[in-house]
């Protein structure tokens, strides 16, 4: 009895076909890594957007009406909101807020935290001290990349929105919400207000 093999043809037309079955596995997994790669670079971007808004809520959320004193031992209001500062310890929105209740000595006490966008980054700003020494420089918290705009108003007692905080000739007191506008590269734009207490 005769053995029969394979002939040169069918072993050409059998690698053929498994080139083409391996390229289009090759293009699925890629395009499947691609996807994968591409969903995890946006829940990064999401959970830090989110992680930006919790802070700044919680941050506006404890705000109290405590005036402090700045680097050159001026009164600042408790809440100051200026949409041209500048300079490195500069934010366009500083305020003075409750510590942590489940903290002892320096976190338990009133803070001053700031927010600024400085080169494209949200950047926090928290002050060793609430009443500033001549050379007192905040910590700095880079929060969120890739931001175009960071634009805050504030709500005032006649339920008018200000560009800045406090009005010039009144008395000075927290708004009564702040709106603060993030616009984001490539592009997207998120609005929240924030009720103060």
């Amino acid at each position: 009895m005769r053995q029969r093999g394979f002939t040169l043809i069918e072993m050409l037309v059998a690698l053929t076909i498994f080139a083409l079955m391996s390229v289009l596995a090759y293009r699925g997994l890629d395009a499947v890594l691609g996807t994968r790669e591409h969903l995890t670079e946006d829940n990064r971007r999401w959970r830090d957007i989110s992680l930006t808004l919790a802070q700044l809520e919680r941050d506006l959320g404890m705000a109290v009406n405590r005036p402090v004193r700045d680097a050159g031992g001026l009164e600042q209001p408790a809440l100051v909101g200026d949409p041209s500062a500048i300079g490195a310890n500069a934010a366009q929105l500083s305020l003075s807020r409750m510590g942590q209740a489940w903290q002892t000595g320096v976190p338990a006490d009133v803070q001053r935290h700031g927010y600024r966008l400085a080169s494209g980054t949200l950047e926090q700003l928290v002050w060793p001290v609430l009443d500033q020494a001549p050379h007192s420089v905040p910590e700095v918290h880079a929060l969120l990349d890739g931001v175009r705009r960071f634009e805050l108003r504030y709500l005032d007692d006649t339920g008018n929105w200000q560009p800045r905080w406090p009005l010039p000739g009144v008395a000075a007191t927290l708004p009564a919400a702040v709106e603060v506008v993030l616009e984001l590269e490539p592009g997207g734009r998120i609005t929240r207000v924030f009720a103060l207490p």
